[in-house]
Formats: structure tokens, C-alpha cells, sequence
């Protein structure tokens, strides 16, 4: 039996990329399926529904398209739909901005298409001096894919030491997903994990042609069950800010704000940065770690050791 993914099935062993026709499908069904007729203001007049959320007919009907035409889309057939039919249907799903976004890079690719991947991204030299610069606090760099590309000393502090893995393990999905210290590390795994897969999703939605992408995700699929059951849920979201509790093997609980800033140069990099409140346990936490510096940790960079990238916080 194969337990991957409809959208992923050859993906894994092939390099082949991601189905569109049916990642577009997949979304829009399990989409209206957690919607009930209440959350949309439609009368329930308590008949028994044989599968969960609306029915088609109904998600046409707040859409204002045919349902002819709502099962085609939800079929998988995008073809020269309308940014107005999408907008109408995304208000209908009660869509946020990310899931709407999401569902025009499924529906319309050619209008979002950008230049394949590079095999190995590269972190400007300018970059990799601001992240040394920066001492006090843990801060990184990823690419596509959750890549880890760039690191500082205190990065290495808090999350270990990248240098140690081989290229292709410095990838965040992996890490969280394979690697039990992850799991430790992260206090609210569950969520970590979440969110990395939404990630990955709004990855896939824009690069569902990546091939890397498509053997990163069929690996997953078959290495975790989680992985599998989170990637079929099909949930997409963009957090670029927000707290993280670590549980450190030296220096126990951390709680840390992150940021994420999007680099403006076409590269989709993204530079990531934690910081503790000040005056907090947290905070002399990381006061004891950066005391220690290079006795315990080693800053790094994918241009230099040969790593490729991707982001997630």
C-alpha cells in the first residue's frame, strides 16, 4: 500500500515534482470541509451530511460561480480562471491572506512562475558579516526548502552546531522531524512542527516544479508519520514573528521573541533573529551562553561549507 500523499506518489524516488492539478484539488477540499454551514450563515437544518463542511453546491453558491464550474476548479482544472473568481471563492472559504495567496500560485502558475533554485544558494558576504556582528543574540539565515544557509556563534549556542551535520541535513524540516534532540529542544513541538509544514505547503504552492522540493517532502513522508498527517491537512500560514520555549540541555528554559525579515534581493533568503526580554531568566541565559563563545560554539555559513537553503522559524 502507499501511504504518500496523492499529490506526492513518485515524488520521493523520482526527483519528479509536485502535482499541481491535484495539490489546487486537495486544498479547495479540505478547505470547505472544515467550514459549517453556520460559519457562513447558511441555514443547517440538521440533515445528515455524509462528509464533513460544505457541500459544493453550497461553496458555489457564496462564491457566485456555477457549481459546474466551482467542481471543475475543485477538480483541479484552473484553467484561465480569473483573479475575480478566486478572490470570490477565497471569500467564500474564509480564506486568510496566506491561504489566499496560496491558492493563486495553485490556480494561476504562470502569472507567479520565478527562475528555478540554483543547486546551491548563496549568502552575500556582507550577510555573513552582519550575523558576526551580531553578538548577543541567536540569528541565522535560510533559503528555500527550510535551508539553513548562515549562522552566528550564538545560533550554534542555542540550536547546536550546524558545522557538525553533513550539507544536506542543515534543513530545518529534517531536523524537526528526524532528529529526537529537535523534538526535545522545542517545547511545543507539536506547534514547531505545524508550522514548518505550513511552510512547506506555501513553498510547494509557489515551487511545485522544484524537484528538490518534491524529494525533500517524499522522504518526509515516508521517514515520519506526523510529517504525513500534518502535510495532508493541508494548512498554510506566514509567521514572521511570534515567541518560541526552547529547553536547553545547558541553561534550561528559554523564551525568546523571533523576527523574520525577508531580504528585498530576489533571493527569497530571510534572516532570523531571537532575542529574551530584557532583564529576564531568559535573557542572562543567553548572557551565560555568549560568555562561553568559541569554547562551545562555532558560527557557520552554506557558502562556505557547501549547505543549501530555506526558511522557517
Amino acid at each position: 500500500m502507499d501511504d504518500k500523499p496523492e499529490s506526492m506518489r513518485g515524488a520521493a524516488d523520482t526527483g519528479a515534482s509536485l502535482d499541481r492539478r491535484a495539490e489546487l484539488s486537495e486544498f479547495l477540499r479540505t478547505r470547505r470541509a472544515r467550514l459549517k454551514p453556520e460559519d457562513v450563515g447558511l441555514p443547517d437544518f440538521g440533515r445528515h451530511r455524509r462528509v464533513p463542511g460544505l457541500r459544493r453546491e453550497e461553496l458555489a453558491q457564496l462564491a457566485g460561480v456555477s457549481v459546474a464550474y466551482y467542481t471543475r476548479l475543485e477538480q483541479g482544472n484552473g484553467r484561465n480562471v480569473s483573479a475575480e473568481v478566486l478572490d470570490a471563492i477565497a471569500r467564500a472559504l474564509r480564506l486568510s491572506d496566506a491561504e489566499h495567496s496560496h491558492l493563486t500560485h495553485l490556480a494561476k502558475p504562470k502569472q507567479h512562475k520565478k527562475k528555478p533554485a540554483k543547486r546551491t544558494e548563496q549568502v552575500r558576504p556582507a550577510l555573513r558579516q552582519l550575523l558576526d556582528s551580531i553578538d548577543g543574540v541567536p540569528a541565522y539565515v535560510s533559503g528555500r526548502r527550510s535551508d539553513i544557509l548562515a549562522w552566528n556563534r550564538m545560533a550554534a549556542a542555542v540550536f547546536g552546531d550546524w558545522s557538525e551535520l553533513p550539507a544536506q541535513e542543515r534543513n530545518w524540516a529534517r531536523l524537526v522531524f528526524l532528529k529526537p534532540e529537535y523534538r526535545d529542544l522545542f517545547v511545543e513541538w507539536d506547534q514547531k512542527a505545524s508550522d514548518m509544514v505550513a511552510f512547506l505547503r506555501m513553498d510547494a504552492g509557489c515551487h511545485a516544479d522544484d524537484p528538490r522540493l518534491s524529494a525533500l517532502v517524499g522522504e518526509l513522508s515516508l521517514k515520519s508519520e506526523e510529517f504525513r498527517r500534518l502535510w495532508a491537512n493541508h494548512d498554510v500560514k506566514e509567521k514572521s514573528y511570534g515567541v518560541k520555549r526552547l529547553r536547553h540541555p545547558l541553561v534550561g528554559e528559554l523564551t525568546l521573541n523571533f523576527e523574520s525579515f525577508r531580504l528585498s534581493d530576489g533571493t527569497e533568503q530571510v534572516l532570523i533573529t531571537y532575542h529574551a526580554e530584557p532583564g529576564s531568566p531568559s535573557a542572562e541565559a543567553l548572557r551565560l551562553l555568549a560568555s562561553w563563545g568559541a569554547d562551545a560554539t562555532k558560527a557557520g555559513a552554506a557558502g562556505a561549507a557547501g549547505a543549501t537553503g530555506t526558511s522557517g522559524a
